[in-house]
């Protein structure tokens, strides 16, 4: 058995396709099947089930995964620690959030001062992001749920009320502030399921006892705007929407329901090594929301 192996074993186990993991892992798929025999053999239990093509993981497997998932973080944690004990200064920070539109301005000022800090962005719903964090795809995520899970620490960035946009000329543009009742049978452009505007518009519809009516759905929230200016449909659409961007085609209403808000947060693990480039990273960016406050 050596590290080459769990490796190998690793990305098919997550992936429970052997193509996809030779692609991704860049390798024969004749070897990579050979390697995985041989690891079985080493261990003296089958790790996967296997149908013809099909492949999944049994019970062995997901108990030898837990392990090797951790025995691998160890080792890339190490890996990172001496190279910043031995004053690299190249950093690498992968970095995952719902939207990335809040994150413009912090990584613009961070990269000034840290320009040869490597950042990987990835746009993720909450779920995706709190396994991306447990097996140590990402460093840091900002995200507007709650990312649970063992070791998540998180420190919020930003709570502000949620309003709705709605187009010049609609029956309630002048209206100022509406409840959601107000908003019955409306059309809504919203995020897709999982992402923290659609969990919310579900919520608070939920709440008043109403249908949503959803006509568009996307993964980024910045382009609702427009669409809500070429009367599509109404938004909801976090206040530093208001004061970061100029849209004189939307009317902003605020939403009279205390529950209409959006709670940014940045999470990491304290129970995984953190780069030095990820630790500036993080405090740069609380510091970034906390100097807008």
């Amino acid at each position: 058995m050596d590290l080459l192996a769990l490796r190998y074993f690793q990305a098919v186990a997550r992936l429970e396709h052997v193509g996809k993991a030779a692609d991704q892992l860049r390798v024969a798929q004749p070897s990579l099947s050979r390697t995985l025999a041989r690891l079985e053999n080493d261990l003296g239990a089958p790790l996967f089930d296997r149908r013809g093509r099909r492949i999944r993981l049994n019970s062995f497997g997901v108990a030898f995964l837990r392990r090797v998932d951790r025995a691998l973080a160890e080792l890339d944690d190490a890996k990172q620690e001496l190279a910043d004990a031995v004053g690299l200064e190249r950093g690498t920070v992968a970095l995952a959030a719902e939207t990335l539109i809040p994150l413009v301005e912090p990584l613009r000022s961070f990269l000034a001062d840290h320009p040869s800090v490597d950042v990987r962005l990835l746009q993720s719903s909450a779920a995706a992001m709190a396994e991306q964090l447990r097996t140590g795809e990402v460093d840091l995520c900002v995200a507007s749920q709650p990312l649970n899970g063992p070791g998540v620490q998180s420190r919020v960035l930003l709570d502000e009320p949620v309003l709705v946009c709605v187009p010049i000329g609609h029956r309630l543009a002048d209206r100022g502030r509406v409840s959601i009742q107000d908003l019955a049978g409306e059309p809504f452009l919203t995020t897709r399921p999982g992402y923290w505007q659609r969990m919310l518009a579900e919520r608070l519809f939920a709440k008043a006892g109403l249908d949503l009516r959803v006509v568009c759905e996307g993964d980024e929230p910045s382009v609702l705007f427009d669409l809500v200016g070429a009367g599509l449909g109404l938004g909801f659409i976090p206040s530093i929407g208001r004061r970061s961007t100029v849209h004189t085609t939307v009317v902003w209403l605020d939403v009279d329901d205390p529950d209409c808000r959006r709670v940014l947060s940045l999470a990491w693990r304290d129970d995984a090594y953190l780069s030095a480039a990820a630790q500036r990273l993080r405090d740069h960016t609380i510091e970034h929301f906390r100097n807008l406050s």
